[in-house]
This record gives structure tokens, C-alpha cells and sequence, in this order.
């Protein structure tokens, strides 16, 4: 028993090391930024919504199986994901809390309101014509709900930790994707754009929305690229031929608007005063994880008299390898410890866990007619347009090893 007791904790022990030499660079940053934050607070798309399309009158919505199923108690709250989203993650990080709720949820605390909310709405875009068209929040109904959300926090806390709540907080938008793959190459309605015309409209309804914001009260703001969108499951369905083929199109129109927005943000930054507006390429890693899957995933670190545990890393660092370690028993003797090591990197990046993977998303996919695949662990895409909460976590680290917390 006493060798069994070292042996496992020797396990435990290297999985722990592994990881703080994994995570220590973004433990460092987060050290001296997670007293700054009192919350977190989201706009943007189906990408950050934790259920806010539930309280309103649309279809596009997912608070039913198998969304969530890996979300605790296996919830389906609304999130697009088989669990956490990247607003929980990024909190998580920032040392807020592990889950942002819906400002729209029925059941929200006074401590929920006091550390942040997501005004996300699945489906929206920085056009508004993006977010009329699938009937859910525009960016513009976005802010109302925030200019809502200050009057509910001074009447708990006062206005002065009110004002301080609104000017040191975090804010993370993330939108976009929607207009390009939705409004503009899907639908016939800004037909009477061409691409250049519309990407330059994007970026004035984007601007517009960061000043508002602004002069609300916001300082710290983060804003990610668009996504590479001729990449996802969705897109390569739609319009990637019989072999659902990356579009390149569709990704150099998103690579186009994203330095548009990188430029105006950089404007911003020079004429509004105070401001801190942080554009964050989410853009390149999610295209390398889309092209190499298996170069991302977990570590399987296993002694075979006690079993495995696995955690998480951006990039592979091997594949398989055998490591031996000692331990010191009762009597004073050296135990050896034998631990193999496999890295399991994603399998799948072309389709989605959800169903045949290739186009269900929303209500077409559910556990009637779509079931999820076995292990969503192998897989980049949770359905078609959305990232499995494994995913999430690497292209989180990613960002925050590569711009920190600040």
C-alpha cells in the first residue's frame, strides 16, 4: 500500500510539472493582471453567446442535447459548444470566475452582475442587416442591454464601485464571421456591394460600435480577428465543391477585413483618449490548428498500475515516450516508476463532431437525429461553424501566450 500511495503520487507529481512548464509563461502575465479586472464583460456572436438567443424569438438557438454534454451536470445552457466557450475560458484565465452567464438569463445573481455578463447573440455581425436577417440582437441592441446592465449595477453596489466596475473591467468582442459567410456570400442582401465596398462598411458599423462603447464607459478592450472562414465545416460544405475544399476566397476576404479593422483600431487608439483597444489575431493560430490538427491536442501520461491523466498543450512536443522517475518507499528503498507519455493530437478538422459533421449546426443538431460522435476530444469543429471547448482552450492559450492579459 505505502509503494502503491508513492507511485500514484509520483504520477500526479510529473503530470503537475508537466503542466507548470507548459502554463508558467501565462500564469506570469496573469499574476499582475487578475487584481485589476473586477469583470468581464462580452458583445458579439454565436462564438461568446451562453444562451442569450434563448430569451428571444429566433431559430437560432442550441439549449437542447448534445450541446453541452461536456459542460458541467451536462447542461445545455445555450452555448455553441460541447462546453465551455471562450468568454468562460478567457474569465477562467483572468482569475473572475470559470463561467460568464447570459445577461438575459432569468436567474442571474447579484454576484453574476457584479463580475460580468455576455451580451453575445448567436448569429449577429457587425452589420445589423446581419442579425435582422436571423432575427437576434444586433450589436446596437447589444449596447442598450449594457446601458441597462450599468443602471442594475449601481443600484446594488452605489455609483462610485459602479463607475469602477465599468472602467477597469475587460471587454472582449468577438463578431464578424457572420457578415462575410452569412450576409455577404450567402445571402443575396448586400448584393449591391462588391467585396471591398463591403468589407469598408463592416469596418464603419465596427468603428462605430468600439466608440459607443467607449463612451460608455469601456477602456480595455479586447477585439478578435474574424476567423479563417473558407476553413470552417460550414463553409467548405457550401461552397467547397464535391470535396469540400478550404475556399480561399472567403479566407482572403476575412484576411482583408481583419487589417482593415487592425487599421481603425489603430486609429482609435491614437484619437480616443484613455483607450486601450486590443486587436488580437485569432486568425493565423486557428488556421494552423484547422491545417495541422495533430500537431495540437493533450498529453496522455499514464503508469499502468495507476492509470492516466491528460493536460492540455498548444502544440506537440512528441509523440510517444517512455520517462522513469523514482520514489523512496517506507524502508528507505528506491522504487522505480515507469510513465509513458502520448501526445493526442486532434483527428478531425474538416467536419464537426455533431451528426455526419458536415452540415449540421443549431437545430440540426440534436440528439434526434445527429448524433455526436463518440469522442469530441479528437475533433476541432463541435459542429460546423463552432470549436469543441478543447479547441477553445488551445486557441485561448495561444492568444494570451502571444498578447498576455494586459
Amino acid at each position: 500500500m505505502e509503494n502503491k500511495h508513492l507511485l500514484k503520487t509520483s504520477t500526479i507529481a510529473l503530470c503537475i510539472f508537466l503542466f507548470i512548464q507548459q502554463v508558467q509563461q501565462i500564469l506570469a502575465t496573469a499574476t499582475n493582471t487578475t487584481r485589476k479586472a473586477p469583470a468581464i464583460l462580452v458583445f458579439g456572436d454565436s462564438i461568446v453567446d451562453p444562451g442569450n438567443n434563448n430569451a428571444i424569438s429566433t431559430t437560432i438557438k442550441c439549449n437542447f442535447p448534445p450541446y453541452g454534454q461536456n459542460f458541467p451536470h451536462h447542461l445545455s445552457t445555450g452555448r455553441f459548444s460541447n462546453g465551455r466557450i471562450p468568454s468562460d475560458i478567457l474569465a477562467s484565465k483572468l482569475g473572475i470566475k470559470d463561467y460568464v452567464p447570459a445577461y438575459l438569463d432569468a436567474n442571474l445573481t447579484e454576484y453574476d452582475l457584479l463580475t460580468g455578463v455576455s451580451f453575445a447573440s448567436g448569429a449577429c455581425g457587425y452589420d445589423p442587416l446581419t442579425a435582422e436577417i436571423m432575427q437576434v440582437l444586433t450589436m446596437d441592441d447589444q449596447l442598450k442591454l449594457f446601458k441597462e446592465y450599468k443602471q442594475k449595477i449601481k443600484a446594488i453596489a452605489g455609483e462610485k464601485i459602479a463607475e469602477e466596475i465599468i472602467s477597469k473591467s475587460y471587454y472582449l468582442i468577438i463578431t464578424g464571421a457572420d457578415d462575410l459567410a452569412n450576409t455577404y456570400f450567402t445571402t443575396p442582401f448586400r448584393s449591391n456591394y462588391d467585396l471591398s465596398s463591403y468589407i469598408q462598411l463592416v469596418v464603419r458599423f465596427a468603428s462605430k460600435f468600439y466608440q459607443d462603447l467607449y463612451n460608455l464607459g469601456a477602456r480595455r478592450i479586447i477585439v478578435t480577428s474574424i476567423p479563417p472562414i473558407g476553413s470552417i465545416p460550414s463553409q467548405r460544405t457550401l461552397a467547397g465543391g464535391i470535396e469540400r475544399n478550404t475556399v480561399p476566397r472567403y479566407n482572403e476576404a476575412a484576411t482583408t477585413c481583419n487589417s482593415e479593422l487592425q487599421k481603425e483600431i489603430q486609429r482609435l487608439n491614437h484619437t480616443l483618449p484613455g483607450a486601450n483597444i486590443a486587436f488580437q489575431d485569432m486568425y493565423t493560430p486557428l488556421l494552423d490548428i484547422i491545417q495541422r490538427p495533430s500537431a495540437y491536442g493533450s498529453f496522455e501520461i499514464c503508469n499502468k498500475s495507476f492509470g492516466c491523466c491528460l493536460f492540455l498543450c498548444g502544440t506537440r512536443y512528441t509523440q510517444e515516450m517512455q520517462s522513469s522517475a523514482s520514489a523512496i518507499n517506507n524502508r528507505g528503498q528506491m522504487v522505480p516508476v515507469t510513465f509513458y507519455v502520448k501526445f493526442l493530437g486532434f483527428e478531425v478538422s474538416n467536419r464537426g463532431c455533431c451528426g455526419t459533421g458536415i452540415f449540421e449546426v443549431t437545430l440540426t443538431c440534436n440528439s434526434y437525429t445527429a448524433e455526436p460522435c463518440k469522442d469530441p476530444s479528437k475533433f476541432v469543429f463541435w459542429d460546423t461553424y463552432h470549436l469543441t471547448e478543447r479547441a477553445y482552450n488551445i486557441l485561448i492559450n495561444k492568444l494570451i501566450a502571444k498578447y498576455g492579459l494586459n
